[in-house]
């Protein structure tokens, strides 16, 4: 601890173009998520052997939990699980990178803003990525529509895959639904704070800071086998062929969560 603080102090410590701090991330960030995703959550995950073990993967997942914990529970999962403990790369929405504190803590930790440009710059350096197609529209829907995955938007992720060749693993996140069960949206709230929605759950804002604390579910995770890209890069810009691989992605996806939920039938068991 004294030698870690002394690198930063002195500030002999790296970081790359993104703002990525490696050290930072495995010797803060990441001990403190274990918590969470080992002792609260009690996480299981399958399909490790579907990741890449060297050069680049987009690994794409379905999004929920009112805050975005199921990312950071999956960056933990894949750099925990992988043999050579790679890093997730995470791509995040604008609103992330507009807080000042959140988006110095979203650059340290590996992420970077959910656009082409940075995906494919990152790909090409044989990054594995991750993104959520389902943005504010799955992390902020009701508790009614869990586990039924919203629309993917314009398959920008699929583009930025198609354009450097790169495999497509799907991934199926149970438990993040439960851990902040969203009743109602208060939308004028939501517009007046300038937020995407402005949750009302079971304990928020009804117990104050403690509505803050996530509801200690059961979570499963599973990497689907990849899907290859690298036969169809002259079609990066055809409708048809990204509307087709998007579909299928999220096909998989959801079929993979009724697999995982059919193992998991209580939300807070063991």
């Amino acid at each position: 601890m004294l030698a870690f603080a002394r690198r930063r102090l002195s500030g002999q410590y790296e970081v790359d173009e993104f703002g990525f701090d490696r050290e930072l991330t495995e010797g803060l960030f990441h001990p403190v998520l274990r918590l969470l995703y080992r002792e609260w959550f009690r996480t299981e995950v399958f399909g490790v052997e579907h990741l890449p073990e060297e050069g680049a993967g987009l690994v794409v997942g379905n999004h929920s939990g009112t805050v975005a914990v199921d990312a950071l529970m999956l960056s933990v999962a894949l750099h925990d699980q992988h043999p050579l403990q790679r890093h997730l790369r995470l791509l995040g929405a604008d609103l992330v990178f507009r807080v000042p504190v959140l988006s110095e803590l979203a650059r340290k930790s590996g992420g970077t803003v959910a656009c082409n440009p940075d995906a494919e710059r990152l790909l090409r350096t044989g990054e594995l990525v991750g993104v959520f197609p389902e943005g504010f529209k799955g992390v902020g829907k009701h508790y009614r529509d869990r586990y039924k995955l919203q629309r993917f938007g314009r398959g920008g992720f699929v583009s930025a895959a198609l354009r450097t060749g790169t495999p497509i693993i799907p991934v199926a996140i149970v438990g993040a639904e439960e851990i902040f069960p969203i009743l109602a949206d208060i939308k004028p709230l939501a517009r007046l704070l300038k937020l995407p929605y402005f949750p009302v759950t079971p304990t928020f804002p009804w117990l104050g800071p403690l509505g803050l604390v996530p509801l200690p579910s059961k979570w499963l995770i599973e990497f689907c086998p990849p899907i290859p890209t690298a036969h169809l890069t002259e079609h990066a810009d055809d409708p048809m062929v990204i509307f087709n691989l998007a579909d299928q992605v999220r096909e998989t996806i959801q079929q993979t969560l009724h697999q995982l939920l059919e193992r998991r039938p209580d939300p807070f068991g063991p």
